[in-house]
Formats: structure tokens, C-alpha cells, sequence
């Protein structure tokens, strides 16, 4: 137990929570919970630098990808194409407020399957809707809910776009470990914990946000209703989209993508070319916070794996497991949850979790729909509520684009709170309800 609790893991990670919960910047809370992670494990200084920083290459294409699709958005911004795309939101919803969450939960559902650019419509959509949300006395932390929900629930549920890759991720690395599915399959038991998810946001909706919350119009404006027929920079805009979403669908590199889209806004003359600085300038201020974060992110990762910490962290918690079913899948998900909180990805998360904790399922008799149902769970668990994800960050990007939204409390406690919770849950009403 005692190796358990004085683990490197254990004590870093809970560094990094008090650290991000007394409001430490972000940036710096992940370098001392590294640093504090590398000496615990006896690693020198320099040592810990050398591999923090060679680490940070984890993240590289990540980081290249949301540069240029900031810089993608601002471009976009700056044809009018956006306000065109929000005045037409603000119109339809009416002052609805349960319009407008319908269609940002669409939106942000149909960006990880339907047509999978991740994160990138946030920052171009939500800033020019924040003076609706304030007259409409929206609380953002609803809104960041619903972003939250839509940048994961469906790669938990479907297997299309990013679906496809994690659900790929379980069945090979089930069947590398000694249990065999086949990959189509997981969709037929990931959908519990994905059910939990809804019950997690109708929550945050219904209950935990419904009040009004009031925030001062500073910055954005709502889109003026006049001129908002499309021109022919905004046809090449829209074109540079689908272009955007081709390369990316064709090649599997959303750089490249961002990249061809860029190209062809500027090459057609959507865009001068003396503007092209600018929204460089623009998409760095935009995004490069988000992709810096994630680069220290893989760095902090690199550095948890090469104290072999994660190793004998779950090895520690799978020697005091007992003989029960249930009470062995809940202790997986919280080592999957500390596991994923700290390296901010449940996609990399995945193979982690598999080595150790396939040959656990396979001695307790755990079948194969309750082993991916703890797995794909504990997985997933933490990607929202980590301060390192991006099923975060970008929420947190969009919506504090007045200076009026805290990464921590009004982001990243609120996700926590509603889905890591209901994720445990669903997931254990699932071990029993595939029992047998």
C-alpha cells in the first residue's frame, strides 16, 4: 500500500491537481509536477530535463495541427464567414436556450465522427456566440459541458473518425494481451459507459448549470443580421474546408490538411497576402496556448513512463485486488483515471492499461464485454476533467475569449465531476449487467 501511495505517479498527479486547484497556471503546474515526479524516482535534475524535453516530441503533429487550424480559424473569421455561420445560429435559436444546446451538441458530436476536425470549429464558433450566451444569462460552464460531452462521448460509442481509432486501439491491444474481439465489436458494449455520458451532461444541464449566470459584454459582439450573403471569398473558404477535411480524411494528417486549406484561402484570393501574418499572429495567440500545453503534456508522460512509476503503480494496486468483480473493475478505473489525468489522453492510455490489466481479467474470469467495458471506461477516464487534455483546453480556448471562463473550476471540475462519475458508474452497471 505504502508503495501505492508514495509512487511517483500518485504524488506527482496530486501535486498537479492542488497546483491547478489554488489556480498555478497550467503550463507551470505540469513542469514542477514533472520535476517533483523525476526526483521522488531518484532521476538527477539535468536527467529529468533532458527527458522531459525529448518528450515533448510526443505531441508534435498535435501541437502543428492546432497552430495552422488556429490560423485556419482566424482566416475564416476574417473572410466574415463565421459571423455569417453565428447569425445564422443566433437567429435560429431565438433565445432558446435549449436550441442552442442542441445544436452545439450536434456540432460538437458530428466534429469527432460525421466530419472529424476535433477541436477546430470551437474556437472559430463559440467567441462570436459568447454575446448571445450573455444576454441569454447562458452558464458557460453548461456550454463547456456540452463541448466536453460532444469531444468524447462519440469516440467512446461510435465507431466512425476518431470512434474508429480508439476502438481499433481496444481490440488490438486486447488481443496482443490474450483476449480475443474483433474490432466491430466494441461498439456493442462501449455504449454503456457512453449512455452514462448522456446521464452525466442531462445533469450538468437540468440540475448542476440550469440557473442563470450573468458575464459582462467585453470583446465579442453578436453578428450583425445585415450583409450575410455569401461571396466569393466565402465560397473559397467553405471550399478550403472541404479540402481541409479531404486531405486530412485521405492522408490521416490533419496538419497537411490545415496546411491545404491554408494554401488554397490564400492562393484564390480569399485572403490578401499581406494579411498572411497577421492570421498566422492571430492563430498562434488563438491556439498556441492549447498546443504548448500539450507538448509539456507529452513531456510530463515521458517522464511518468521512464520512472517505470505507471508500471509498479499498477502493479501495487493489482496485488491488493481482491477476489470480487466489482470491487476489482472499480480500483481499475481509478488507476485508470489517475493514469489518464496525468498524461491527458485516453488514446494513449490504452496500451498502458492493456499489459497489466487483460491478464487480471482473464484470472478473475472477467469475460470480453466486461473487460471492454472496464477498459475502454478507465481509459477514458480523466481525458475530461484532465487540465492537460483537449477535451479541456479547447473548451476553455473558446470560452474564455473575454477573459470571463477559468480553465479549472469552470472547465475542467465541471467535466470531472459529471463524467468521470457517471463513466464509474455505468461502467460497474455494466460489469454486472454482462455478467454470465
Amino acid at each position: 500500500m505504502l508503495q501505492l501511495i508514495f509512487n511517483p505517479v500518485t504524488v506527482s498527479i496530486s501535486c498537479l491537481f492542488i497546483l491547478c486547484l489554488l489556480r498555478v497556471n497550467v503550463l507551470l503546474s505540469i513542469i514542477i509536477s514533472t520535476l517533483i515526479c523525476g526526483l521522488i524516482s531518484g532521476m538527477h535534475i539535468t536527467g529529468i530535463m533532458n527527458t522531459f524535453i525529448s518528450g515533448m516530441g510526443g505531441n508534435s503533429e498535435t501541437a502543428l495541427s492546432y497552430i495552422l487550424l488556429g490560423a485556419f480559424a482566424a482566416a475564416m473569421n476574417h473572410t466574415g464567414l463565421t459571423n455569417i455561420i453565428s447569425a445564422k445560429i443566433i437567429k435560429f435559436v431565438n433565445g432558446k436556450k435549449c436550441i442552442l444546446f442542441t445544436i452545439l451538441i450536434l456540432i460538437s458530436i458530428a466534429s469527432q465522427n460525421i466530419i472529424p476536425i476535433h477541436i477546430a470549429f470551437i474556437p472559430v464558433l463559440i467567441p462570436p456566440l459568447l454575446h448571445t450566451m450573455n444576454v441569454m444569462n447562458v452558464d458557460r460552464r453548461a456550454i463547456s459541458s456540452i463541448l466536453a460531452f460532444g469531444l468524447k462521448m462519440p469516440y467512446i460509442v461510435i465507431p466512425a473518425g476518431f470512434g474508429l481509432i480508439f476502438h481499433n486501439l481496444i481490440a488490438e491491444n486486447m488481443v496482443q494481451n490474450g483476449i480475443f474481439i474483433a474490432k466491430n465489436d466494441i461498439w456493442k458494449y462501449t455504449w454503456i459507459p457512453g449512455f452514462g455520458m448522456v446521464a452525466g451532461l442531462l445533469i450538468a444541464l437540468f440540475i448542476s448549470y440550469r440557473k442563470p449566470r450573468k458575464y459582462k459584454d467585453i470583446g465579442e459582439e453578436e453578428p450583425k443580421s445585415e450583409n450575410l450573403r455569401l461571396n466569393y471569398r466565402h465560397y473559397i473558404t467553405i471550399l478550403a474546408a472541404f479540402v481541409t477535411f479531404g486531405v486530412q480524411i485521405l492522408t490521416h494528417s490533419l496538419p497537411l490538411g490545415a496546411l491545404c486549406g491554408l494554401g488554397l484561402i490564400y492562393s484564390l484570393g480569399a485572403v490578401k497576402h499581406s494579411k498572411m501574418d497577421k492570421l498566422m499572429d492571430e492563430g498562434i495567440y488563438m491556439m498556441g496556448y492549447v498546443a504548448f500545453i500539450m507538448l509539456v503534456a507529452s513531456g510530463f508522460a515521458t517522464v511518468l513512463k521512464s520512472t517505470g512509476g505507471i508500471e509498479t503503480f499498477v502493479t501495487s494496486a493489482v496485488n491488493i485486488l481482491p477476489s470480487s468483480q466489482i470491487i476489482t473493475a472499480f480500483i481499475m478505473l481509478i488507476i485508470g483515471l489517475v493514469i489518464t489525468m496525468g498524461i491527458g489522453t485516453s488514446f494513449g492510455t490504452i496500451p498502458i492499461l492493456a499489459v497489466v490489466f487483460i491478464p487480471v481479467f482473464i484470472k478473475l474470469g472477467f469475460n470480453t464485454a466486461q473487460s471492454v467495458v472496464v477498459l475502454a471506461a478507465a481509459a477514458a477516464l480523466g481525458d475530461a476533467g484532465s487540465p492537460a487534455s483537449d477535451t479541456t483546453l479547447a473548451p476553455t480556448a473558446g470560452l474564455n475569449a473575454d477573459g470571463q471562463h477559468n480553465h479549472i473550476w469552470d472547465t475542467c471540475v465541471p467535466a470531472f465531476l459529471h463524467y468521470n462519475t457517471a463513466l464509474i458508474v455505468f461502467a460497474l452497471i455494466g460489469v454486472v449487467l454482462f455478467a454470465g
